[in-house]
């Protein structure tokens, strides 16, 4: 017989099911935004700041000013701009 009582097994199917974290595009490329809408929410920097863009300290990107979205490459990565 056991000494010791078994664990509960409910915490165990518990991993794995997590809500996800809703990150990625909110805005793609040619959409009208206004001032202060969230483009793309992201970890790290995989997409960087452009032209009338602003960076969370997330790394979430927002539009400063209103405008159409638009993706250009520099240095590798890519960039997020607003065309006024």
């Amino acid at each position: 017989m056991s000494h010791v009582k078994a664990s509960g097994s409910v915490a165990q199917h518990a991993q794995g099911k997590r809500h996800g974290k809703r990150l990625g595009l909110k805005k793609h490329s040619g959409q009208t935004v206004k001032a202060g809408m969230i483009l793309i929410r992201q970890r790290g920097e995989k997409y960087k700041a452009g032209k009338n863009v602003g960076i969370g300290r997330d790394h979430t990107l927002f539009a400063l000013d209103p405008g159409k979205v638009g993706f250009t490459k520099h240095h590798g990565k890519t960039m997020v701009v607003i065309e006024t």
